[in-house]
C-alpha cells in the first residue's frame, strides 16, 4: 500500500468517493457537480485542505482530506480528518488505518501540529467502531453545527 498526496489528477475520483460515503453514510444524495468543484478548490489551494490518497496496485483504495484549524489553547495546529471513504472491494484491508498512521507520523514530525479530531456520524456504527481501535476518543467533546440554506450553494 502506497500513500501519497492526492493531486489536481485525482480530483473526478476524489469527489465521486465524496458522493458514494454520504449516500453510505448518511444517506445524504450529494450533487457531484457541487463536490467536484469544492474538490477542485482545495486541490488548487492547500490552506483549504489536503487529500490524502491509499493506493494498492495502483489502485486507489480510499482517501481522506485533513483541514486545519488554529488552537490559541495550545498555540499549535489541530488537523481535522473529513471525507473518509474506502473503496468497497478494499474495505477491511487496513486502509483507513494506514492513512490515519501515515498522518500520525506527520503530525509527530511537525513543530507546529498538536494533534488529529474528526467527526463522524452517530449512524456510522462501523466507521465509530474503527476509530476507536485506534486509539481516537469520544469521550471530550460534542459536535454541533449551524449551516446556512444549502440551496444557495450551486454547482454552477
Amino acid at each position: 500500500m502506497v500513500i501519497r498526496k492526492a493531486t489536481k489528477e485525482d480530483a473526478a475520483v476524489l469527489a465521486q468517493n465524496q458522493v458514494r460515503m454520504a449516500l453510505e453514510s448518511e444517506n445524504i444524495v450529494l450533487e457531484y457537480p457541487m463536490v467536484k468543484k469544492g474538490t477542485d478548490a482545495y486541490l488548487a489551494d492547500e490552506h483549504r485542505g489536503t487529500a490524502y490518497i491509499a493506493e494498492i496496485d495502483g489502485k486507489i483504495a480510499g482517501s481522506l482530506l485533513v483541514t486545519k484549524e488554529w488552537s490559541d489553547w495550545r498555540n499549535a495546529w489541530i488537523w481535522w480528518i473529513q471525507s473518509v471513504y474506502t473503496v468497497p472491494e478494499f474495505r477491511r484491508q487496513g486502509v483507513y488505518k494506514a492513512l490515519y498512521r501515515h498522518l500520525q507520523e506527520l503530525v509527530q514530525q511537525s513543530d507546529d501540529v498538536i494533534g488529529i479530531r474528526l467527526y463522524a456520524a452517530k449512524t456510522n456504527v462501523k466507521a465509530l467502531e474503527t476509530y476507536r481501535k485506534l486509539g481516537m476518543t469520544d469521550e471530550h467533546y460534542v459536535t454541533f453545527e449551524w449551516l446556512k440554506d444549502p440551496d444557495t450553494f450551486k454547482a454552477d
